[in-house]
């Protein structure tokens, strides 16, 4: 896909951060948008941002982790707009939470948004993207999707599971020959609401804050805007690249990780303990 101009882009998790930005970057470039989020004010609010693109939208009330809900959309969308080039899956969640304390029902809330959301999202669109004779698919995982983090087991099984099935999605289209490719995306820090809207467990000594703490650190950590990640997200779908890291973040997780693929756990454990010996210090204070 080498321009967007009249083409049409499905985006979940449209009502915000990355998502909300994309569909904007899209609407300058005169793609036509299906907008999808469980957060109806978050999406009034991206189609107000919208009204000034002489583009057609549409906004639907979609949960990604509702198998016939994600069906409808893509049915919805095709029907409103006449065809789907292009799904962006990019609802998700986050949850902080030690694998030994962490409950079922937090576990599978997780999984069914960030990795059967992009299974359902892939599959109910997939189809319309052939039709269109020129598709692409866009799912977005994570910096750690590539690297293991204590306290983000979930968050972690989910996005390193969004990366294989893309990756071997994107095979499969390559071997097949036809007008459809598939990307990975995965951003570092992005200042998103995602860590302030996350579920937070029990992590024990392995904390670094309450949840409005860690908010604040990863606001102040966070390296790359929503904007910086839609403009990157398209140019690799201009490119068609395999996989797209977002941020100086990202493309340094993934270089240590690349020459320690597995040392780089012992400086992320070293860090804990320090974090663990200050709050301990603290708390005794």
């Amino acid at each position: 896909m080498k321009n967007f101009s009249g083409k049409v882009a499905a985006i979940t998790g449209a009502g915000s951060g990355i998502g909300q930005a994309t569909a904007i970057a899209l609407a300058g470039k005169g793609c036509h948008l299906s907008l999808s989020d469980v957060n109806d004010k978050g999406l009034a609010r991206t189609l107000d941002k919208l009204r000034p693109y002489p583009v057609k939208v549409t906004v639907h009330h979609v949960d990604v982790g509702d198998r016939a809900a994600v069906y409808q959309y893509a049915e919805d969308s095709v029907k409103e707009h006449g065809k789907v080039n292009l799904i962006i899956n990019n609802a998700g969640v986050g949850l902080g939470e030690t694998v030994e304390a962490m409950s079922y029902e937090n576990f599978e809330w997780l999984m069914n948004i960030n990795f059967w959301g992009v299974v359902y999202g892939t599959k109910a669109f997939l189809p319309h993207l052939k039709q269109s004779s020129d598709g692409h698919v866009v799912n977005i995982s994570s910096i750690f999707g590539i690297i293991g983090v204590p306290t983000q087991a979930a968050y972690n099984a989910s996005k390193f599971a969004v990366r294989g099935f893309t990756e071997a999605l994107r095979e499969e289209l390559d071997i097949e020959g036809g007008c459809v490719s598939a990307t990975c995306v995965h951003p570092g820090g992005v200042k998103t609401n995602i860590a302030r809207n996350s579920r937070m467990g029990e992590m024990g000594n392995m904390s670094i804050g309450d949840q409005e703490e860690i908010a604040d650190l990863f606001d102040r950590i966070a390296m790359s805007t929503p904007e910086q990640a839609a403009k990157a997200i398209l140019r690799g779908v201009q490119k068609n690249q395999r996989r797209v890291l977002i941020g100086a973040d990202a493309v340094l997780m993934d270089t240590t990780q690349r020459l320690m693929p597995t040392a780089y756990q012992r400086v992320l454990e070293t860090l804990f303990r320090i974090n663990r010996g200050r709050s301990a210090k603290s708390t005794t204070v």
